[in-house]
């Protein structure tokens, strides 16, 4: 499974305040449960940015510039390089973990998470039209 798109789209927004540099990243109530899952992974690949000098002056970049494509992917690679070395196989089982919890919280004013077969509407005036079940139109 690849975690590493994920884990820089999810890390990215919250790497100012991560880092200190005085900006806030949201100030939502839903983000907070976010940036508490973000302040966790930081906190697991914190030790692994700073041995290697690539990794977190990539990790600064982002957080100084979170819109460039060319940051974004050269963190993707320093994150890929860190959780694919294969002594680091447990952090990357770790990560994906607190990723996988936090999926579920998206913006919005309406949040679902719907898993395998079921279906799911909600919304303002939410409305379902001719839904046919099996072969029987």
């Amino acid at each position: 499974m690849d975690i590493i798109t994920p884990l820089v789209s999810f890390l990215a927004p919250y790497l100012p305040t991560l880092l200190g540099l005085g900006k806030k990243a949201l100030d939502k109530g839903a983000e907070k449960l976010g940036e508490k899952g973000a302040e966790e992974i930081f906190k697991k690949l914190s030790p692994h940015l700073e041995a290697k000098p690539s990794a977190k002056e990539s990790v600064v970049y982002v957080a100084e510039n979170p819109d460039d494509a060319d940051g974004l992917g050269q963190l993707r690679l320093q994150l890929k390089k860190i959780l694919e070395a294969p002594e680091n196989a447990t952090l990357k089982a770790e990560i994906a973990k607190i990723l996988e919890g936090e999926e579920t919280m998206e913006k919005g004013k309406f949040n679902i998470n719907a898993q395998g077969a079921n279906i799911g509407v909600i919304g303002d005036r939410a409305k379902i039209d001719n839904m046919n079940f099996g072969n029987k139109p």
